[in-house]
This record gives structure tokens, sequence and C-alpha cells, in this order.
């Protein structure tokens, strides 16, 4: 993020936090900054992910979140699967092609 007062290593760490799920307090307590900095900075990581979204209907009204894993019996070798259903019926799915990339 531009003009942010937090290092480069700070940054970075707080975004592989964020898309690990890790809350903003957790993040915080690890990357050894304030919970309201913390806080901050995943807010705008997300107000940046909706600004930049290509398909913004899939947000709008009511809407239901799941995530899944397909393939193969075990832990080894599933694909991880998001998905979003609209009260509409409409379906938004995506398949992350490398869960390693993420983590």
């Amino acid at each position: 993020m531009r003009k942010s007062r937090l290092s480069i290593s700070k940054q970075k760490r707080l975004i592989e936090l964020f898309v690990a799920g890790s809350s903003a307090r957790t993040a915080a307590d690890l990357v050894d900054v304030n919970k309201n900095t913390a806080s901050y900075y995943f807010q705008r990581l997300r107000q940046l992910i909706h600004d930049h979204s290509e398909h913004l209907e899939m947000f709008e009204g009511e809407v239901e979140a799941d995530e899944s894993y397909f393939g193969g019996r075990g832990a080894v070798g599933k694909v991880p699967v998001f998905g979003l259903l609209k009260c509409s019926g409409k379906v938004f799915s995506v398949i992350i092609p490398d869960a390693k990339a993420i983590h």
C-alpha cells in the first residue's frame, strides 16, 4: 500500500496473515504492531479487493459463502474451491489452482 509507515516486511507479513485468515488481533501480535493498525490494514486490504473486483454483482443482496476441497481420498492432492450462492440462484465459484502459493 502506498504511504504506509509500516516496513515492507511487516506489510508483507500482514498480507500473508490476512490471506491465511488470521484475525487482526492475532496478526498484530505476530507482526508486533498495534491491534488498531492491523485492523485498519486488514480493512484497507478488503477495500482494495472490493475496488478491483470485476464481478461486484456477486456481493449484492443476500449471499451464502462456502469452501470445500475436492478430489482423491485423504488430504493429499485435494483442490480447494470457494463458492458464493446468491439467493436469486446464481452461483459464483473459484477454484484455487495452486493452494501452496497461498501459504
